[in-house]
Order: C-alpha cells, then structure tokens, then sequence
C-alpha cells in the first residue's frame, strides 16, 4: 500500500455519454466532500454538466495528483495526451465499447475510489512514441502518443508513397494506403487490424506495420525503442498524419516524420495485478478449449 494524500484531481468524461457524465458529477462529488480540488477541462466541463470545475486545459495537469479518465479508449488517449508532459498518473473508468486501457467498471467506482483516497493503488509506466515532423511550412512540432502514429492516404482511390529510413539509413519506399507505427500499447489497435504482432506492454519496441500495402513486401517490422523511424513524403497526393486518433497536420512532398520512443513513459494507475495475455483473452472473447 502506498502513502498518498489526493490534494488535486483531474476528471476527462466522454462528451456525448449520459453515463459518463453521471459517473464524472458522483466522482466530483465524492471528492469535493473530501475537500479535494476537482479539475475538467473547460471544453468537456461546458458540455458535461461540469462547469463549476472547468480550468484552461493548458492549466489541467499542473499541480495534479491524478486524472480520472471516464469513457472509451479514445477518452483514456486524451487524458494521457493532457497530462503526459506534467508526469501526471492517470486512471481509466470504461464507459465505453471494448475498453482495453481502461481499469475500472462503472459498477466498482465506488471501491476504486476509497482505495485512491487511501492510497492503495500503483502506477505501471508505459512507453510512448515520440513524433517530430520536420517541414517548410507550419506543419513543424513535436508529439507524443500512447498507441500510434499514422500516416495515411487522404482520399480514397489514392496511395501513399514514403522514403523510409532506419536509423538515417535508406531502408525502402512504401506504396500503401499508409503505414502504422505503433507501440506495445498500441499493438492492439489499429495495427492489430492491420495484422500486424500483439506485444507485451511490459516490452519496449516499435512496430511499423504497412496499410493495404501496394508491393511484395507487406509485413510488419518490430524495432528497438531507441531506433528511428524516418518518413518522407514523395509525391504529391494527400497525406495526412494522425496520432491516437487525433488529426495533427497534413503533410506536403518533402515533410518528414520521424518516430522513436518517447524521453519517458506515461504512468497509468493499477489497482492489482494486470495479467496481460488474461485480459487479452477477456476483450477479444478467447474461448477455453
């Protein structure tokens, strides 16, 4: 068990779910009577019900001690994006469809709860990636994201043509609808549907994983955290490239994005152990045989 006092707390509910907008006012509800400081960001607290907590999601992680993550995944990915930079620990209550990230059920809230006020929880740490795309234009930055990275074709009927280097060296072109670079954590997504591996989060590695992929070479690649990934946009059709689900910019001929293992890894709360292969078996309906 470990000694913490909850001073300040985080809550990023799903928008449009009736559920997790109760489930969010209960929490806030639970941890103001324990004199606690709650958090929303003011664009989900304006459409939630929540507005007495909203705050500047420039301003949500600073200072807190937990965020509580209270939808679907796509919910879960947001709340890491929100405090991943601040180190922030954060928490997922599943109110949504397969809910792989999250650790809570809305029927168990109440016990996760008095074990957070007691500070009977751990924190497993995961890898991110690490996106930098460098560019002539407006589209230059640098990202993080727990599950993936995707560079993908903007119009359908099109392909996407990258330069791919590995570690600054010339690897191949990709002609594909696009390609995935995806962490353990996100290996069970999107690149998962791409038939690409399902890796241990407990690993760290990168995964490339082509898209519909126009050539003889269609399988994935399975890297080192520390190796880099480097793509070159080459022809002019559209291309636009999205991470955890969220579009970041469209890339021009000349545009490169390149993809590594993040400078430290994003902490998610646990209340147990987490077999892994378990709750793999659990989502996808693995029957004993």
């Amino acid at each position: 068990m470990s000694e913490r006092r909850l001073r300040t707390v985080g809550l990023v509910p799903h928008r449009d779910r009736s559920l997790a907008h109760e489930l969010a006012r209960a929490v806030a509800d639970r941890f103001v009577g324990q004199g606690i400081t709650v958090r929303v960001p003011a664009p989900d607290a304006a459409v939630t019900g929540l507005g007495e907590f909203a705050v500047d999601p420039e301003a949500f992680a600073d200072g807190l001690d937990i965020a509580l993550s209270l939808g679907g995944d796509g919910t879960m990915l947001r709340t890491v994006d929100l405090t991943y930079e601040a180190g922030v620990a954060v928490l997922g209550i599943n109110v949504g469809q397969l809910g792989y990230l999250a650790e809570v059920e809305p029927a168990d809230v109440g016990a996760a709860l008095e074990r957070l006020l007691r500070g009977d929880y751990e924190v497993e740490e995961r890898m991110v990636l690490q996106v930098t795309v460098t560019s002539a234009g407006a589209t230059s930055g640098r990202w993080w994201g727990l599950n993936e990275a995707v560079i993908e074709k903007e119009q359908p009927g099109r392909l996407v043509r990258l330069d791919v280097a590995i570690n600054q060296a010339f690897f191949t072109t990709y002609a594909a609808d696009g390609v995935i670079i995806a962490t353990p954590t996100g290996s069970t997504a999107y690149s998962f549907s791409a038939r690409g591996p399902i890796v241990s989060p407990r690993h760290r590695c990168l995964l490339l994983t082509p898209v519909s992929p126009h050539m003889l070479f269609d399988r994935s690649l399975v890297l080192d955290a520390e190796e880099e990934l480097c793509f070159t946009v080459t022809d002019g059709r559209c291309v636009v490239l999205t991470l955890d689900g969220r579009e970041l910019s469209r890339l021009v001929p000349g545009d490169e994005v390149s993809c590594t293992a993040g400078p430290k890894p994003a902490r998610i709360v646990t209340l147990g152990p987490r077999d892994f292969h378990q709750i793999l078996k659990a989502k996808f309906g693995l029957a004993d045989r």
